[in-house]
């Protein structure tokens, strides 16, 4: 909690995740995967540009136009393949209800959507987190490199064992998980980089010695 006060204090309240709906959150998360937020802005623009940023809309489109559309998102036509899945699991499961699937017990839906085809850990807490406001701690990249420069992960944890050592020292609460995982993401890219910037960086003091 300490570090996160002085990460708020520096950044003050990020308001992640972008969208304006569940869904718009939701097919970000399948997009951000392996590529910068400001290409998966280009292809969002580009689905809404279409009239096709809805569940109903995705689910019959073509896989080929769908991967035109999301081509500035990288790695598009894998992409594409994977909101089709996630899209054939909401009609399937839930009739195409977004609101209907976040009515499912929270710990069903996580294992429901990592069944997903190109949904892993990280994915499905986003959507989770983000889109259905529950409380699941979001663990990525980031998160492992700046705890265990500071002495409190090894750096080969799993992804569940980050997870629970999160979720076991904070506050269940869903906007506090929210904002310390746009904090740790704005630190990872702005100073604790593979080439760390320690110096300048606003969590130096908590530094191991």
């Amino acid at each position: 909690m300490a570090i996160h006060k002085r990460l708020f204090e520096h950044f003050g309240p990020l308001n992640w995740w972008p969208g304006e709906t569940q869904f718009e959150m939701i097919v970000g998360a399948i997009l951000t995967q392996n590529t910068a937020w400001k290409n998966v802005e280009k292809a969002i623009a580009n689905l809404k540009g279409a009239g096709a940023l809805s569940p109903d809309a995705l689910h019959k489109m073509p896989a080929a136009r769908l991967a035109q559309l999301i081509r500035p998102s990288g790695y598009f036509n894998i992409k594409a393949k994977r909101l089709k899945s996630l899209l054939d699991f909401l009609f399937r499961e839930y009739g195409g209800s977004i609101a209907r699937m976040f009515r499912e017990k929270p710990d069903a839906l996580r294992e429901k959507l990592l069944a997903v085809n190109g949904v892993g850990p990280e994915t499905a807490d986003s959507i989770l987190l983000y889109a259905g406001r529950i409380p699941t701690f979001v663990v990525d990249a980031y998160t492992k490199r700046i705890f265990s420069r500071h002495g409190l992960l090894t750096g080969k944890e799993k992804y569940h064992e980050v997870k629970e050592f999160f979720e076991k020292n904070l506050p269940r609460d869903t906007q506090l998980y929210n904002e310390y995982h746009a904090q740790i993401v704005n630190i990872g890219k702005l100073f604790c980089r593979r080439i760390p910037l320690c110096q300048i960086c606003p969590l130096n003091k908590y530094l191991p010695k």
